[in-house]
């Protein structure tokens, strides 16, 4: 399988490990960053990992930052992305099985390590069941219109960087 993975800089040693075991168990891995644990925003990398997976070049994508919640937010936001914020495998499983999700979330200062391991683990083994279609195409149904604006724009965030680098965000 091809994995997308993305992150803030919170959780980058994280994302490393996590990078590291599914290359160990055979996946291709594409990392969209952050690479070091300089500040950035984590809505940049949720979109690349979201664009990855709608275009079909990754199978599956991992998003994580502090607590998982923002980033999953913003892969959510694209469409053909159905992205779940987990934290134990139960969850994992359930978001594969019964709503297709094929974007995971977590936060990797709130899960740990091999937890984090775990969860992928659960995540890429199930099989979506198929019950549950008619709540599914429910989902899918609530995106009523792409953003052509936001998909495969590198650009997208350019404002926003600009008044980053300018001391604008004080978060």
């Amino acid at each position: 399988m091809i994995i997308a993975l993305g992150n803030d800089h919170i959780v980058t040693d994280t994302k490393i490990k996590i990078s590291e075991m599914l290359k160990a168990m055979g996946h291709k891995v594409i990392d969209v960053g952050t690479y070091d644990h300089t500040r950035t925003h984590y809505p940049i990398y949720g979109l690349r990992v979201a664009n990855l997976v709608r275009d079909g070049k990754a199978d599956y994508g991992v998003v994580l930052c502090g607590t998982g919640v923002g980033i999953s937010t913003a892969a959510d936001k694209n469409q053909g992305v159905r992205a779940a914020l987990v934290a134990d495998t139960t969850t994992a499983k359930y978001a594969k099985e019964h709503l297709n999700a094929n974007v995971i979330s977590f936060g990797g200062a709130v899960v740990g390590e091999h937890l984090a391991e775990e969860i992928v683990k659960t995540f890429l083994a199930a099989d979506y069941l198929g019950e549950d279609d008619d709540l599914v195409k429910k989902i899918d149904a609530v995106e009523s219109k792409d953003n052509p604006e936001q998909h495969d724009n590198p650009h997208f965030y350019d404002h926003e960087m600009k008044l980053w680098d300018e001391g604008f965000y004080h978060d």
